[in-house]
C-alpha cells in the first residue's frame, strides 16, 4: 500500500546505530526526515550520508531529526560510518536503521512493484530503487516524499529547501512558488479573499486574480 502525503507515517521498532528506536517516539515533537539507500559501502550512498552529516547543524536549527535506512546490519553501519566521516569531514551522528529484513522499506513503500527480493546475497542492483526521502511532521504525518533511481545522487540542498517550504506553509494559508527560497514572497491561498489576506499578511502584490504574493509570515 502506498504511503501518501498526509498519511500517518508507519510506526516501527528497529535496531539502529543509536540503539533500539521506536519511530514515533523518536520523532517526538520534532520534524523528521527518513531517507533510504541501497546498501552500505556503495559510492553514491557514501556521498549522500556525508552530505547529511555536513548539514547536521542546519537540520538542528529547523528542529528536524534525520534517520538513515540501509539494508545492512548495525555492525556494517558502524564500520561504514568511518568512511562517511572520512569523505564528509564530519561524523555521521544520526541513527542508521538496520533494515536487513526490508521491514521499514516495505512499510514506507520504498521498493519497486516487484519488491519480492531474494533474502540473501543481495547486491545494490537488487535494491536499486531504495533511495527515498520522507519529511514527517510533528503530528507524525507525511508532508513530502521524493524517490530517486540508484544512479542519481540526491541534492540535499533541495531537500533542505523543501523542508523550509514545508515548515513555512504548515498550517498557514500560503504556498510557495517555483524555486522559492526562504525570505522570498509566498503565494496567498485562494481560500482567503483579498481583504482577509491583507489583514493577515499586509499589502498584496497581485499578479493575477488567482496569483497573489505576500511577505512570508515570520
Amino acid at each position: 500500500m502506498s504511503v501518501r502525503i498526509n498519511d500517518l507515517a508507519p510506526d516501527f521498532t528497529a535496531e539502529s546505530t543509536a540503539g533500539t528506536i521506536k519511530f514515533h517516539d523518536w520523532v517526538g515533537d520534532s520534524y523528521a526526515i527518513i531517507f533510504s539507500h541501497p546498501r552500505d559501502f556503495t559510492p553514491v550512498c557514501t556521498t549522500e550520508f556525508g552530505a547529511v552529516a555536513q548539514l547536521a547543524p542546519e537540520f538542528a536549527k529547523r528542529n528536524t531529526k534525520v534517520m538513515g535506512v540501509s539494508v545492512d546490519s548495525v555492525e556494517e553501519h558502524v564500520k561504514w560510518k568511518k568512511d562517511i566521516a572520512a569523505v564528509a569531514g564530519a561524523p555521521a551522528d544520526f541513527p542508521i536503521i538496520d533494515d536487513t529484513s526490508l521491514t521499514v522499506s516495505k512499510a514506507f513503500d520504498m521498493l519497486p512493484a516487484d519488491y519480492y527480493l531474494p533474502g540473501a546475497n543481495r547486491t545494490p542492483a537488487n535494491t536499486a530503487t531504495v533511495r527515498s526521502v520522507y519529511i514527517i511532521g510533528p503530528d507524525k504525518k507525511v508532508r513530502l516524499t521524493m524517490t530517486y533511481p540508484m544512479s542519481v545522487g540526491r541534492n540535499f540542498a533541495e531537500i533542505l529547501r523543501a523542508l523550509d517550504a514545508v515548515q513555512a506553509t504548515d498550517g498557514v494559508a500560503i504556498a510557495t512558488p517555483a524555486n522559492w527560497m526562504p525570505g522570498e514572497d509566498v503565494i496567498v491561498a485562494l481560500s482567503l479573499d483579498d481583504k482577509a489576506a491583507e489583514e493577515k499578511f499586509g499589502k498584496l502584490d497581485i499578479k493575477l486574480p488567482y496569483l497573489r504574493y505576500a511577505k512570508a509570515p515570520k
